[in-house]
Order: structure tokens, then sequence, then C-alpha cells
């Protein structure tokens, strides 16, 4: 089973990076759990949602022991890295996450979404470019199953953004380095 939680301040799209892994996990036959809590957290606060994926039943929605942390904005990280097992994942974003000194049992993946997103003149495309360098750091599924979540995601609801592919090749391609 994979825990995971994605959590940033509620606009950063938090919810949706968290909905659009459950559907890829779906798409790939997998049983998957996506709870989300912003209820007092938006407009601007807090929010997060546990995804939980996994080939056998899942019991419980709720994640404890968290495999992978996308955090968008420091109080996330400061709430949630304590649950992070050893050799989990941290995936940052270190365009709000500055000079922090995380811990030295998991891995740190920094990734400059609101830059890059910004950069692809796509400002909402931060979230997507974080779901690029999970797909690399994680190898859960492959590129193309994220690249066609992703697109399927929002043709459903009837978004049509190439800019979105931009911030998840960035993402991406950050791991490359």
């Amino acid at each position: 089973m994979v825990e995971i939680i994605s959590a940033g301040f509620g606009g950063q799209g938090v919810l949706t990076a968290g909905l659009i892994l459950a559907k890829i996990a779906i798409n790939n036959g997998k049983n998957v759990t996506w709870i989300p809590s912003y209820g007092s957290e938006m407009r601007g606060g807090t929010a997060n949602c546990n995804v939980k994926i996994d080939d056998q039943e899942i019991a419980s929605p709720f994640v404890k022991n968290i495999d992978v942390l996308i955090a968008m904005n420091a109080p996330s990280v400061e709430k949630f890295e304590n649950m992070i097992k050893p050799d989990g994942l941290l995936i940052v974003n270190s365009s709000m996450v500055k000079g922090k000194k995380y811990r030295d049992d998991i891995r740190i993946v920094k990734v400059p979404a609101n830059d890059i997103a910004r950069e692809v003149n796509n400002p909402k495309g931060l979230n997507i470019t974080v779901l690029g360098a999970f797909a690399k750091a994680t190898g859960i599924f492959d590129k193309d199953s994220f690249i066609e979540g992703i697109d399927g995601f929002f043709a459903s609801k009837g978004i049509v953004n190439p800019a979105n592919r931009l911030c998840f090749e960035k993402g991406y391609d950050l791991l490359d380095n």
C-alpha cells in the first residue's frame, strides 16, 4: 500500500492533485481511497487530502504513516513531516518553502512549482508540476498513465489546457538533473 498526503494552502490545487492521483490509480486497476480536508481551511488556509493506493481492499481511508508527502507550503511541512515513514519521500514546493532543514532519514525532492507554473504562463499549474516530480520520483505508474490521467481529468470538466503538459514535463524532468 502507498499512503500519500497532499497538503498546502487552499487554492494551490492540493485536493485536485490527490484526486488526479486517485483517478490515475483507478485507471491502472488499483483500489483507492481519497479523503479531503478543507472545511474551514478554504480561502488561503491549509487544506490536505489522504490518498491510499493498493492492490488489495483498503480498510481505512486515513493515512497515519506517510510514504509520500506533497507539501506545497511551510505549514504543511511542519504539520506532516514527522508522519513520513523512514525512507519515505517529501516532495516540497521550494518556491514557497525556503531555508528549511529536513529530516535526514527521508528523501527530499524540491520542486520550484510556483516558479515553473509562472514560467509556462499557467499559474494554476503548480500542482501539475508537482505531479510530474511525483511521477518520476515514485515510478508508481508510467509517465503516459500520468499524462493520460491528467488530460482525462480536465477533459471531463471541459477543460483543455496544453500548458498543463508543460508543467508536468518540467516537474518530471527536474529529477533528471
